[in-house]
């Protein structure tokens, strides 16, 4: 299958590349390069692919392609916050400009990466995809936003899926270090501390990037009628846990760190627990990963690959990052590229 990622030289597709490939896909990708040179280590290399802006894509670079798998977006909840017409213009807007230039270009699936976090303050109370949508944070909204108005364009030509991951955890070459687990081990790599700011009571679901890589692996080749228009959960019950609990398998994984829950934050409004049967049920998938096993495999990465404080709160954090590529002349105010020859 001739496979568009969209977002493939961020955090999750440099992991879901490999993974597609494998499975004998021919993949190319679609990418402004944001991220492009946040790299930990060494790395194999990208796919083939077009660097260009997700707002200015045109149906031209989006004919031949059987499906699209869309990844690209500001993933981060404080950038949301901070420039919410942003997040909207890129996330929702854009993203169902490219469903509506992917369905007139031919392209007959259409994988959205969504997230369980569409399901806001949600409680102790395991949740499945059809409980209420209560999003919290503009970054949470977009998502919402897109599911609805890309399902409208659903027919038996076109066929999209919703796949709302749980918060991604696990090494990648273009690692993240503003999600929680990646976050927690990488405090701990650098100072033994593992420092929660929140009262480590709100509940979260999580999930490995590879595991996530082979949820879309799956859908990309599922029976249509099974998938069409469908949400799926994707992660595991076993990885529900509260951010205390998420802390506790840090500091069982790195020698010598201790717990430090300073509440000063209070508590987190977003919490919710998720259940994933239906993803078992209808696609036959299950995640691999635990969380302490993606806590152990950090702290090898981190350590073997010479992880630095300065990398850390800044190459691998969005939001610094980002202003970074605005301060030096990269991105206009609406991150834009507007020095083609520098580098991300």
């Amino acid at each position: 299958m001739r496979v568009l990622v969209t977002g493939h030289q961020g955090y999750l597709g440099t992991v879901m590349v490999p993974v597609l490939r494998a499975a004998g896909h021919q993949v190319t990708g679609l990418d402004i390069g944001y991220f492009a040179d946040c790299l930990l280590g060494e790395f194999a290399g990208d796919p083939d692919g077009l660097a260009v802006d997700l707002r200015a894509v045109t149906v031209e670079q989006l004919r031949g392609f059987d499906a699209v798998i869309h990844l690209a977006a500001l993933s981060n909840d404080p950038l949301g916050a901070l420039a919410p017409e942003i997040t909207y213009d890129i996330n929702h807007h854009a993203s169902v400009r490219l469903a509506r230039l992917a369905k007139e270009a031919g392209v007959t699936r259409f994988l959205y990466a969504s997230t369980c976090s569409v399901y806001g303050a949600a409680g102790a109370d395991l949740v499945t995809e059809d409980a209420p949508l209560r999003p919290i944070t503009p970054y949470a909204e977009s998502k919402v936003r897109v599911e609805d108005d890309v399902a409208a364009l659903a027919d038996a030509d076109f066929v999209p899926v919703f796949l709302r991951n749980a918060t991604a955890f696990g090494f990648s070459p273009r690692l993240r270090a503003d999600i929680v687990l990646n976050n927690l081990v990488g405090y701990a790599v650098l100072t033994g501390e593992v420092k929660v700011l929140s009262d480590g009571t709100p509940w979260r679901p999580l999930v490995h990037a590879a595991d996530i890589a082979a949820a879309f692996a799956t859908c990309l080749t599922a029976p249509a009628a099974d998938i069409s228009c469908r949400a799926f959960n994707i992660g595991t019950e076993v990885n529900n846990l509260t951010v205390a609990e998420i802390a506790a398998s840090v500091v069982d994984a790195v020698p010598g760190s201790r717990l430090l829950i300073t509440g000063e934050n209070g508590a987190d409004p977003r919490s919710y627990r998720v259940d994933f049967s239906s993803a078992r049920k209808v696609l036959g998938f299950e995640a691999q990963w635990t969380v302490p096993a993606g806590a152990a495999e950090l702290f090898t990465e981190y350590t073997a690959r010479g992880l630095t404080a300065d990398a850390f709160f800044h190459r691998f954090t969005r939001l610094p990052h980002l202003q970074g590529l605005c301060d030096s002349g990269v991105l206009d105010a609406q991150l834009r590229r507007i020095s083609a020859s520098a580098s991300a």
